[in-house]
């Protein structure tokens, strides 16, 4: 896909930040900390609670996007004489926020960090979440270190996490690794990522699972301005993500043995969904033949095709219906398994900025050192469910708004130009609604045949010259209409 930069200036600038001031209120999103949860975040920066084991000699890296300072995730990789070990350092939050204290209270009312086109609004303090509990480089702090031994295929042979101080050594970027693996100039333990990577892409399409490689929007800030574009994920990106989805998997893992957890848990697509999806791979001439699985297909296609974007597009639809289970008392939940990953899965690795990952971290340290799970832990489970769908959802609705706002605010001086375009979706009912992702700028919005056009149906994955009919940001609306 094209990866075109278009940017937010001068007249645009005003309705823009009107509109996102406008959606922080809708969205209820909270304001700054207040001084007595400041005053407890200091303190807590001063005076976490250490652990006692030291593995600060692991020289572990990051890969994060280059402007990120909330870092929860470090790792390490290393040879074995039968495969492959893997070290992964997540932030342990737990030793800075005390259960029942003013950061934890302010946590669950935030649930995740919300980010926004002019700032985010972070879980914790950034004292904490930018300082003294993010895996900075050169920073010996607490840690979560998760230690999972792969044989020669990738596959785990066991697992092992407890507390630990731990100090990165480096703080790499998703483009300059990709560069380093490319060039064969990456040495280890960089250079085993994509081993690594490899290998656990071989077992997820051994066991079934998805990863939709679809290009996505990013809005940037450069130089007081906006910034809107196309980034299609890199092969590092893919790699990266398979270390974390091995963790959260050996997680899961952990918790089914012991008994009680929190899972990531996605059902199967019902029937309707798959046959609407092949309905829409004939109308985008995507040969889907019956014995070729959906998971097969999906790896097959090229994001880069207009005709298979779409197709990716649409795909994101059977991913809908992710939640949380929680379970206890040894009781096996009805559904253990997320559709996508084909497999037992939970989410842990980002406690900095999503509330349940601490909650699960406790339970698998717990379940590894065969102990009770704490008692503020088990307080808690029941309610995460709800807390978290409601703070995922605000933060879904959130992206999308925000990227709708930008793209107004891009395009209110240019209502009636002609852009060319894709038709990525159509509404099944409504075949003269849908959406189309312009080539330049970098915009997916609505689009809809208008009535002097004899309302015909809308060519999906087809390329086609479209009209902007509308584009407010103070409504975050952008309309356009074939030409």
């Amino acid at each position: 896909m094209p990866r075109r930069q278009i940017r937010v200036t001068g007249a645009a600038e005003a309705p823009l930040r009107a509109a996102l001031r406008a959606l922080r209120t809708e969205l209820d999103v909270p304001e700054a900390f207040g001084p007595q949860v400041l005053a407890e975040a200091e303190r807590a920066a001063r005076e976490p609670t250490l652990p006692a084991y030291d593995a600060t000699d692991i020289p572990l890296f990051t890969i994060d996007p280059p402007t990120s300072t909330d870092l929860d995730q470090a790792m390490h990789l290393s040879r074995r004489p039968d495969g492959y070990r893997v070290r992964y350092a997540i932030a342990d939050v737990a030793a800075f926020v005390v259960p029942g204290g003013l950061l934890d209270a302010e946590a669950h009312r935030r649930v995740t960090t919300l980010y926004f086109p002019d700032g985010k609004t972070p879980l914790h303090p950034p004292v904490l979440s930018e300082g003294a509990a993010s895996l900075l480089p050169d920073q010996t702090c607490p840690a979560v270190l998760w230690t999972i031994d792969l044989d020669a295929d990738g596959r785990p042979t066991a697992t092992d996490v407890r507390r630990a101080l731990v100090r990165s050594r480096a703080k790499l970027d998703y483009e300059s690794v990709q560069k380093q693996l490319d060039t064969g100039t990456a040495e280890e333990p960089l250079a085993l990522l994509k081993d690594i990577g490899l290998l656990r892409e071989q077992q997820e399409v051994a066991r079934g699972g998805i990863s939709l490689n679809v290009p996505e929007q990013e809005i940037t800030e450069r130089d007081g301005t906006y910034e809107l574009a196309y980034r299609a994920p890199l092969p590092a990106d893919g790699w990266n993500a398979q270390i974390s989805l091995l963790t959260g998997m050996a997680a899961a893992e952990l918790m089914l043995a012991y008994g009680t957890g929190v899972l990531r848990t996605l059902p199967a697509a019902p029937d309707g969904a798959v046959g609407r999806l092949r309905r829409t791979a004939r109308a985008l001439r995507i040969d889907w033949p019956h014995h070729v699985s959906y998971a097969e297909l999906i790896r097959s296609l090229d994001p880069h095709l207009p005709h298979h974007a779409a197709f990716l597009q649409e795909c994101t639809t059977l991913l809908r219906g992710a939640g949380y289970t929680v379970f206890r008392g040894g009781v096996t939940p009805d559904l253990t398994t997320h559709a996508a990953v084909a497999a037992p899965y939970t989410h842990c690795t980002a406690p900095l900025r999503r509330l349940v990952d601490r909650y699960a971290s406790e339970l698998c340290l717990a379940a590894a050192a065969g102990e009770e799970a704490p008692e503020w832990v088990l307080a808690a489970l029941d309610d995460l469910p709800k807390r978290m769908a409601e703070g995922t959802r605000r933060a879904g609705t959130a992206e999308r708004e925000c990227v709708d706002i930008v793209e107004a605010a891009l395009l209110k001086d240019r209502v009636g130009e002609l852009f060319d375009g894709t038709v990525v979706d159509v509404q099944e009912r409504e075949p003269t609604v849908g959406t189309v992702q312009l080539e330049s700028p970098a915009v997916v919005a609505r689009i809809k045949s208008e009535e002097g056009a004899g309302k015909l149906p809308l060519p999906l994955g087809e390329r086609l010259r479209v009209r902007l009919t509308q584009a407010d940001p103070g409504s975050a609306k952008v309309l356009f209409a074939p030409a």
